[in-house]
Formats: C-alpha cells, sequence, structure tokens
C-alpha cells in the first residue's frame, strides 16, 4: 500500500508538468496541498515461546558401601617354654621349711539355758460339760419346789383332763425368776395357767449351782397334771 501511495504521487506530479500551459496562471486554480504522512509500519506479532520444562533434579541415592568381609584372624600360636637349662650339678639351695598352720584361739562360749513353756493356762470359767450337768441337776431341783405348789383345777378334775406343760424358766445368778413362758402346752389352758402360778409361787428358787451363777440362764422344767 506504501507503495502504490507513492508511485500515485509521482504519476500526478508527472502529469502536470507534460500538460501545456491552457490557461493562463490567473486561471490555473493551485491544487490543495496533499501532505502525505507515512504510518510506522506495524509491529509484527510478536510469538510468545512456551517456557522450556527445566529438568528435575535428581535425588542423589545413597551409596551402597560394600561389606567388608570379616577375615579370620590368624590363630596365635602359644610361644614356645623356654626350658631350663639343664645343669649336672646339684642344687645347692637347702630345702623350704613347712608352712606353719596357725588356728585362731577357740573361745568357749558358756551354755545357754532355755527355760521350758509355761504349761497352758487353764480356761477360764466352767466347761460346756460343767454347765449342762449343772443345768440337769438345777432343773430337778426346781421340779420339786414347783410340785410343792401344785394344785389340780376343780373343773380339770370333774371332767378328767391331764397332761404335762413345759415351762421355760428364765433365771439370774441368785435363783430369782426373769421370766417364765410355756414351751409345750399340757392340751388344756386351764392345766397351763395353774403350771405358770405354781411356778410364780415357788419363786425365788433356791441359788444356782457354781457353775451357773454369774449370768442369767434358761432351763426347762416340766409340770405334771395326773389323776390318781
Amino acid at each position: 500500500m506504501v507503495w502504490a501511495l507513492v508511485l500515485s504521487v509521482v504519476l500526478h506530479l508527472l502529469a502536470l508538468t507534460q500538460l501545456p500551459d491552457i490557461h493562463s496562471e490567473e486561471d490555473v486554480v493551485k491544487p490543495d496541498t496533499l501532505i502525505v504522512e507515512f504510518l510506522p509500519p506495524a509491529p509484527e506479532p510478536q510469538v510468545v515461546s512456551e517456557p522450556e520444562p527445566q529438568p528435575v533434579p535428581e535425588t542423589p541415592k545413597p551409596e551402597v558401601k560394600p561389606k567388608l568381609e570379616k577375615k579370620p584372624l590368624p590363630k596365635e600360636l602359644p610361644a614356645p617354654i623356654a626350658e631350663p637349662p639343664q645343669s649336672n650339678a646339684p642344687d645347692e639351695r637347702p630345702p623350704a621349711p613347712p608352712p606353719v598352720m596357725t588356728a585362731a584361739p577357740v573361745v568357749e562360749t558358756p551354755p545357754t539355758f532355755t527355760a521350758p513353756p509355761p504349761p497352758p493356762e487353764p480356761p477360764k470359767g466352767p466347761s460346756q460339760v460343767d454347765i449342762d450337768n449343772a443345768r440337769s441337776l438345777y432343773g430337778g431341783l426346781l421340779s420339786r419346789e414347783i410340785a410343792k405348789h401344785k394344785q389340780y383345777p376343780r373343773v380339770a378334775q370333774m371332767r378328767g383332763w391331764q397332761g404335762e406343760a413345759t415351762i421355760e424358766l428364765k433365771i439370774d445368778s441368785s435363783g430369782a425368776l426373769v421370766s417364765s413362758r410355756i414351751v409345750t402346752s399340757s392340751g388344756y389352758e386351764i392345766l397351763d395357767r395353774q403350771g405358770l402360778e405354781m411356778v410364780r409361787k415357788a419363786s425365788p428358787f433356791p441359788p444356782p449351782p457354781e457353775a451357773l451363777r454369774g449370768r442369767n440362764f434358761e432351763i426347762l422344767v416340766p409340770v405334771s397334771f395326773k389323776l390318781e
């Protein structure tokens, strides 16, 4: 395009110079001055080149040390024992005296006397056998004391009622009655009540045996009602 524009301007100039002067200078119309500005050539598009991939640094591999084979050490041979030179001359050194054995003095210790253990202490208080025997003897004594106050109810006599009631007595160490109750009934309430009344009249009782003293105890006493 630039060359075409330049060529057009050159042709116009040549035409103006070759044409005859037909009109006078007054009639000649001066053409407008044509100002031609040349534009700078368009810059060529720059080709953006892609960055070249950089090589990845290789990781150094650990050095593998060659295994050293352990060579067996040469066995040292024992040094030969030098034998003393044998001489035919007899040994003039006197023989060494025998060692003297010394013993520490023995200290005699006096014999120690060990006392025999003391005999076991006798059990405090009566044994269970003594208590059972004393309870049996005292029960017979109470039966006889209670029988002294026996009164057969008249209604029971008329109807022929008979039976035996077992009464539990709780007595203190001095023989006083603490409580009484029917353990085994005679079969008739009137006879049971009469037995408890006989117990009440017979108390206080004689002092109990030594094995039963020092504490309250219970004892069973039978009260019999029989018609003769």
